[in-house]
């Protein structure tokens, strides 16, 4: 699927995505032409799906994150489905990952402090339908975070 070529320049694109094209084709080894049409090749196939920004949340004021790890009633048909519609709704969720097993959700939230979590858990977080039961999981210190591949 993916050539030598192919796996140099997204090694080093997904190291620097913010360098001049010129330099990227340079330490990938191929021309800038070449690597336009390489880059837009990986996007029409849904390899390269775009930059985006990183933001730490914490220099915006939401020192709290919590994983909530929840478990749905499915004896309705549509748990899943009308769970994960209302979890879009809430801002402060920012991340939605369903499971096979014990566990069948799990969200990523942040709050500005104790108080707002507090707020946010029992007016937004617990009203969501069809939670069987739910667990909270403190965040301590995040040790790795990283969304790159050993290409």
């Amino acid at each position: 699927m993916l050539d030598d070529t192919d796996r140099r320049i997204l090694r080093y694109y997904q190291s620097d995505p913010e360098s001049a094209s010129a330099d990227l084709a340079e330490r990938a080894g191929v021309t800038t032409s070449t690597l336009a049409r390489r880059l837009e090749r990986l996007r029409d196939k849904g390899i390269l799906r775009g930059v985006r920004g990183v933001i730490h949340w914490p220099a915006l004021g939401y020192e709290v994150a919590v994983s909530l790890r929840v478990t749905l009633d499915k004896t309705q048909a549509r748990a899943f489905d009308e769970f994960l519609d209302a979890a879009r709704d809430v801002p402060e969720v920012l991340e939605i990952q369903t499971f096979l097993g014990q566990v069948d959700v799990r969200l990523s939230v942040i709050a500005r402090d104790m108080g707002h979590y507090q707020q946010l858990y029992r007016e937004r977080l617990l009203t969501l339908p069809h939670i069987a039961d739910i667990e909270a999981l403190m965040h301590v210190a995040q040790l790795k975070t990283q969304e790159s591949l050993p290409l």
